[in-house]
């Protein structure tokens, strides 16, 4: 068995770390932008005059670094060649992930926001998955380019991870479809053009089938932002939305008809691997800095790396770093060679144990900081505050356990859902 990483990989990091110290850093530092890294700082990230939405001046420096790594044939990386990308693997992926949350935070990668320049871009992923040829034509160019996008309308307010007890109903009438209910934590609503909303249209509560997606206009009559949730993780695009007899046209069902669920399902694996290997990242972040600390600080006299109540901790956690690194490589590599479904107990296992060990090695590294890495001078508290989510929001960990003891126990069939090519990268 060969565990090395293919050359041309290796390559492409190198490629990316000399695009980025010469084309992004220098954007970084022009016009005190690094105002928006400087943790001193940071909530120059949020406009507080409009509720705690990001600030125009942040979203649009990202929109810019984006267009930069477009141009230069990077974002696109994960994208078919036949639309600008570079047919990028699932393996690749996840190593340029945790490689650019291993370098800290920066205008390379910030996941606060899932800003990245070789992007994940799940909404043109799922156009080209499932977009009708019309659709096709209206939105992939601009998807690709930044200049269109659609939020997503999932989650409720009553029912959490529970996505098939849906309350959101929509009703055909003629050549149009009545949409009514409530979604909240509908992430990037403040500039998104269309709201990818999930709405019963058929069967009971708890089916699986029976709810149908609609690309939504957010100026539509009857959409309403109530209101933006405020985190621990300033600043917020996250609303609660509400829908009363809004109208649209049978052309705005994605992905057909009672097949809602199946499209966000078809990239629940990719995407999760891709933040589990970011969150590795990250946690290896936080070893790394915690040893040269521990080997320049020297209180009472002696460096504090001499002392085991400092080491062992960290030999721990960088234990499981490597543990969980090779068991990411595996299971990308292996939705690669034999679809992304054919390993859902294993990107279970990689989410939910990277998620928690990113938030345990930024704890120990504020530990090992003292009061300096408690303060906003050092990053920890950041990743903490923002990784800390992902043990909710990509699957709540209880959920991602859950899933695994399915496979475990033969409750649970490791395939791709009902109407989902199985092959599918």
């Amino acid at each position: 068995m060969d565990f090395s990483l293919p050359t041309e990989l290796e390559a492409y990091l190198g490629e990316l770390d000399a695009f980025i110290d010469a084309k992004i850093k220098p954007i970084e530092q022009r016009d005190d932008n690094i105002r928006f890294f400087d943790h001193r700082r940071e909530d120059a990230r949020t406009d507080w005059d409009r509720g705690g939405l990001p600030s125009e001046e942040w979203e649009a420096l990202l929109h810019e670094v984006k267009r930069v790594a477009d141009v230069a044939g990077h974002y696109r990386y994960p994208i078919p060649k036949e639309y600008g990308g570079q047919n990028g693997t699932n393996l690749g992926m996840a190593v340029i992930r945790e490689h650019f949350a291993r370098m800290g935070l920066g205008l390379h990668n910030d996941l606060q926001n899932e800003h990245s320049i070789v992007g994940n871009n799940v909404a043109l992923l799922l156009m080209i998955a499932y977009g009708t040829e019309e659709q096709k034509r209206d939105w992939i160019d601009d998807l690709a380019g930044g200049r269109k996008g659609f939020a997503f309308g999932i989650t409720e307010p009553d029912h959490g991870s529970d996505a098939t007890h849906m309350e959101t109903t929509a009703t055909r009438d003629g050549d149009e479809w009545v949409i009514n209910g409530e979604k909240t934590w509908n992430t990037g609503i403040h500039t998104a053009q269309y709201d990818m909303i999930m709405a019963r249209t058929s069967g009971s509560a708890g089916d699986g089938h029976g709810i149908t997606a609609f690309l939504v206009p957010t100026d539509t009559p009857g959409f309403d932002i109530v209101k933006f949730l405020w985190t621990f993780n300033m600043p917020t695009d996250h609303a609660h939305i509400r829908l009363t007899d809004v109208r649209v046209p049978h052309s705005a069902i994605f992905g057909g008809e009672g097949k809602g669920l199946q499209v966000v399902q078809h990239f629940f694996n990719e995407n999760r691997i891709r933040q589990a290997a970011s969150s590795l990242g990250a946690a290896q972040f936080c070893i790394d800095e915690s040893i040269e600390y521990a080997n320049q600080r020297k209180p009472f006299g002696k460096p504090l790396s001499v002392n085991q109540a400092i080491q062992f901790p960290l030999v721990e956690l960088q234990t499981q770093c490597e543990m969980l690194r090779a068991l990411i490589h595996k299971t990308a590599w292996s939705m690669d060679e034999y679809g992304a479904f054919s390993v859902s107990q294993q990107v279970s296992m990689c989410n939910y144990w990277a998620n928690r060990l990113c938030c345990d090695a930024a704890d120990r590294a504020m530990q090992v900081h003292g009061g300096l890495g408690y303060s906003r001078h050092k990053p920890f508290e950041h990743i903490y505050r923002h990784h800390r989510r992902y043990r909710i929001t990509e699957g709540a960990e209880e959920i991602q356990m859950r899933r695994v003891a399915g496979y475990m126990f033969g409750f649970m069939d490791q395939k791709a859902p009902k109407g989902v090519d199985p092959t599918a990268a």
